[in-house]
């Protein structure tokens, strides 16, 4: 059952929500301003069961923007504090990029310098060909004249890593409540006074907002606009911009035996992060896949065995408010990944390593990836609404910031912290946004 009261109720049994549970009641039990009882999460369904649940789980600092730069050297360094009760394994991660995108590697690796987040940057097409040869004896992706290596990050397993941090709220103390819907808001004075739900109306001084691709529907329920007027850098104003779009994630696992993906020494490699605008072509039958800027990461599987990443996402042609968020995820028939990712993503693999040529056939032909609700600019959103009401909107960036629940938890303990403030609602007036990349990616 819910009570009827709790101090603060979080929204959202995800990386976010459980993240900021357990470090405001760590942060109440600390300062002696409370306990892990006045902290509630609540989840239509359970842990774990949105976005984060399905998220591929890699851990990494490659931005181009400053402000997400210094947020994930912060989530990393999370990561790292916890490794084995989040499941974290930090290979380290390796970005790959063609010559238009070598100014964009170059601004990365040297502001990853300044802020003591070490990296190696590899510059020359022999020369980065020599240095994957050194990881990878059958390396041979095209188009690549420059990579950055990160010697941290990595990846963490998303379930066990979700579990670990419901472990650690519950051990401060926190109630986690599932299967509980959030219906609306009593708002009163421009507060919020309760939640209301299908199993009741929790009264509360603070609520949290992490709900990932639901936050559209929370985000109407606070009375908050649909659309807004986005200024530029340079003074435009774009006005009607929608809050949300979506967009359906192409990820998947080849299932090939493990030790096939090793590097020259025999173990667990880095994440890989190739873009590269050489010609791609099938595998299989030789035909042209795509002759323009492509994408692909991928990593150790650590769920089934084998290789699991992605590519670019797609847009959903439809206006945000007739988009169906659930069923979410692998339960969903409609954002699945298609025939079309699937040739693209295996002749991929296949270009930059020969050991997964004609292996599509071991793909897993099961549903996989979700949507992700995306914010204007496709950057995230961490501010407070409704006098009381912390949303967090990660615009997909979302599981490999762990550290977020850290900042967050301060700052409703009144402590403003500088690493969020470039991610307040107020950029888009003021037109403080984030820099934009050449990455296909819209979150890079």
């Amino acid at each position: 059952m819910l009570p009827e009261r709790a101090r603060y109720v979080v929204i959202g049994a995800g990386i976010h929500g459980l993240s900021t549970a357990w470090n405001l009641a760590t942060e109440l039990s600390e300062s002696g301003r409370g306990d892990g009882g006045d902290v509630l999460v609540i989840d239509k369904e359970d842990i774990g069961a949105g976005a984060s649940g399905v998220a591929c789980g890699v851990i990494r600092n490659n931005y181009f923007q400053p402000g997400m730069r210094r947020l994930m050297a912060h989530s990393v360094g999370t990561w790292e504090a916890h490794a084995s009760e989040l499941s974290y394994h930090g290979v380290g991660y390796i970005q790959l990029a063609p010559d238009s995108m070598r100014d964009d590697v170059r601004q990365i690796h040297a502001e990853q310098q300044e802020i003591g987040y070490e990296s190696v940057l590899v510059e020359g097409v022999d020369e980065c060909r020599s240095y994957m040869l050194g990881l990878f004896d059958d390396w041979q992706a095209p188009g690549i004249s420059i990579l950055l290596h990160e010697k941290r990050g990595g990846y963490a397993n998303n379930t066990a890593s979700l579990s670990g941090l419901a472990e650690k709220a519950r051990h401060a103390g926190v109630r986690i409540v599932t299967g509980v819907t959030v219906t609306g808001f009593d708002l009163d004075d421009d507060r919020v006074n309760a939640v209301v739900t299908s199993d009741g109306t929790v009264a509360c001084d603070a609520v949290v907002v992490a709900v990932g691709p639901w936050v559209r529907d929370i985000w109407s329920m606070l009375g908050l606009p649909p659309a807004i007027t986005v200024r530029t850098p340079d003074g435009r104003e774009l006005p009607d911009r929608p809050m949300w779009t979506y967009w359906a994630l192409q990820e998947g696992t080849l299932e090939v035996d493990p030790r096939e993906f090793v590097d020259n020494a025999g173990g667990l490699p880095p994440v890989i992060h190739v873009d590269s605008d050489a010609p791609l072509y099938d595998d299989q039958d030789g035909s042209l896949v795509t002759d323009q800027l492509w994408g692909i990461y991928y990593k150790p599987d650590f769920n089934f065995g084998g290789v699991q990443g992605g590519a670019s996402p797609q847009i959903v042609n439809r206006a945000a408010e007739s988009v169906a968020v659930d069923p979410y995820g692998p339960a969903s028939p409609e954002f699945v990944v298609d025939d079309g990712f699937v040739r693209m993503w295996t002749s991929a693999l296949a270009a930059c390593h020969k050991r997964f040529a004609n292996k599509r056939s071991l793909f897993q032909d099961e549903p996989s990836g979700g949507i992700g609700a995306f914010t204007p600019d496709s950057f995230p959103i961490f501010d407070t609404f409704r006098g009381n009401a912390y949303v967090i909107a990660d615009s997909n960036h979302g599981y490999k910031m762990v550290g977020v629940g850290a900042l967050v938890a301060k700052e409703l303990l009144g402590a403003t912290q500088p690493l969020l403030e470039p991610f307040r609602f107020s950029r888009y007036e003021t037109g403080k946004l984030h820099p934009t990349s050449h990455s296909p990616f819209p979150w890079s």
